[in-house]
């Protein structure tokens, strides 16, 4: 290890949300010249690390230091960010704003009268973007950028305030292989420059192709930190997963012998998502798709449920093909649907939880249209007592429960309609652990009753029970697991690893 000071070290860091403990004396070391890899599965605490490591929040405990010197107040937004910047997954360019605009946003240039100087403000820019080998035009609405030159804009923009630490937070998430070839290359060339990078990515393959060093978190703790030219990959997986990892499985029965089919996919294919996809469920099977989120997992069983259509191939649910792309169709025909977002994509906050649980089946509810409201209520009263959810009456609106409470109302939804097939997309996130072993509970018991069941998820307690598990990497189904999976085995299947190579 370097006997200089490190570029950014965070030492015995301790972060609490309420009774949920984040991070526990996680430390990290980031030597100049580096690109240091962070790694762990959802939860690790990375986010949260991040967090801290640019003075967005406080830790409860711990030190953070830039080049040996103690962090500056979290009031002193300047000096942060001239010793760090974080590019996101999800960019903070501005669409309506033009390159240069964004790259001096509250830093113009003032002529005679107090006037911004826009020729100087694109001379500027234009500059700094020469300086860093960005080739973009300064005058283009930043609403025109692709993925890959958004960011190469943002790792511009925070270089000009004198950050020479970059944290690059899943940056080949929406790029194809040639855009992160240019990504690389353009990493290793301002590494030259004298930019450090910490680099966090779901992909240990891009890991042992960029990065220098890697750190491991896992439940909120430090696991490692290892040169990569040293770290065998299976080592890398274990440390991640944990090395007494039980063997996953469940009690359930799982599907008789001569079970139906209720859902196949077959040769279903989605351009830059998914190619060549076929498998099957039968009732009371429970399939899981793990993969990470750029896999096409999610996307495989968005396709399912009708909010995406596949270019070739065909979905059948229940011995009928739906219209793809129709949720009503995919619905009628027997499917049941939990998205990967409750809050976007799953509620409607100001509605009550009667109208959320009840969306799917206003049929059954009155007559030429109209709504009953006590034949609503019953039916939601059932939901209710069914599903455990905790409140005071049908009549609350669904924003007032918790996030394990409006989960249940989203599942309950999706059982309405007596779903032959349930679609889940990463059914237990951001609930607490009570609420999540109800869920997945219910989900046994519903596969018990002869409910066919895929569930979309890159959490490994989701995919425990489950009969079979798909792994999805790349955008096809690269190898199938029975009940009986270690995490370390599935976890480098999903990330592309092969323990035996």
């Amino acid at each position: 290890m370097s006997t200089t000071a490190p570029v950014a070290e965070a030492t015995g860091i301790t972060k609490r949300f309420g009774s949920t403990v984040a991070l526990h004396e996680a430390s990290i070391r980031i030597d100049a010249g580096q690109t240091h890899a962070l790694v762990g599965r959802n939860g690790a605490g990375k986010s949260t690390l991040v967090s801290i490591l640019t003075g967005l929040q406080p830790a409860d405990a711990g030190s953070v230091t830039f080049g040996g010197e103690p962090a500056p107040r979290l009031a002193d937004r300047d000096a942060w960010r001239q010793r760090v910047a974080c590019v996101y997954q999800k960019s903070t360019i501005i669409p309506e704003l033009t390159v240069a605009e964004n790259l001096f946003l509250n830093r113009h240039d003032r002529g005679a009268g107090g006037l911004i100087s826009w020729k100087t403000v694109r001379a500027k820019a234009r500059d700094l973007l020469d300086t860093w080998s960005v080739d973009v035009d300064v005058r283009t609405p930043a609403r025109e950028l692709d993925v890959e030159q958004r960011q190469f804009v943002e790792i511009a923009r925070a270089l000009s305030f004198g950050a020479r630490f970059i944290i690059l937070d899943e940056p080949t998430a929406q790029l194809d292989a040639a855009a992160i070839s240019r990504l690389f290359t353009r990493i290793n060339d301002l590494q030259r420059q004298g930019v450090t990078f910490l680099f966090i990515s779901h992909h240990l393959q891009e890991i042992y192709e960029i990065c220098d060093a890697v750190t491991v978190f896992r439940d909120a703790r430090h696991i490692l930190t290892a040169a990569v030219d040293e770290l065998p990959r299976s080592e890398l997986v274990a440390a991640m997963t944990g090395e007494a990892a039980a063997e996953a499985g469940s009690r359930r029965r799982g599907p008789s012998p001569d079970a139906a089919d209720v859902l196949k996919v077959d040769d279903a294919a989605l351009p830059g998502a998914y190619e060549d996809v076929s498998f099957r469920v039968r009732a009371g099977e429970v399939v899981g798709l793990a993969g990470a989120a750029s896999s096409g997992r999610i996307e495989i069983a968005e396709t399912v449920v009708g909010l995406r259509a596949a270019v070739r191939g065909t979905v059948e649910i229940a011995g009928s093909r739906p219209r793809p792309g129709s949720v009503p169709a995919a619905l009628k025909a027997g499917a049941g649907f939990v998205p990967q977002d409750r809050h976007r994509q799953g509620l409607v906050p100001e509605m009550s939880i009667a109208d959320n649980g009840t969306l799917t089946i206003p049929e059954r509810l009155g007559r030429a249209g109209f709504i009953d409201g006590r034949r609503r209520d019953a039916f939601a009263r059932a939901m209710i007592d069914n599903l455990a959810i905790k409140t005071p009456g049908p009549e609350l609106p669904v924003s007032g429960l918790s996030g394990g409470n409006q989960q249940k109302v989203v599942m309950a939804r999706a059982l309405a309609n007596d779903a032959k097939v349930l679609v889940l997309i990463n059914p237990t996130a951001g609930v607490d652990v009570r609420s999540k072993e109800f869920l997945l509970a219910k989900v046994e018991e519903i596969a018990e009753a002869g409910t066919g069941v895929l569930i979309a998820s890159d959490e490994l307690d989701d995919l425990r029970m489950c009969d079979r598990v798909l792994v999805v990497f790349q955008g096809r189904v690269v190898a199938e697991t029975a009940r009986g999976w270690h995490d370390h085995q599935l976890v480098a299947a999903m990330e592309g690893v092969d323990l035996d190579a």
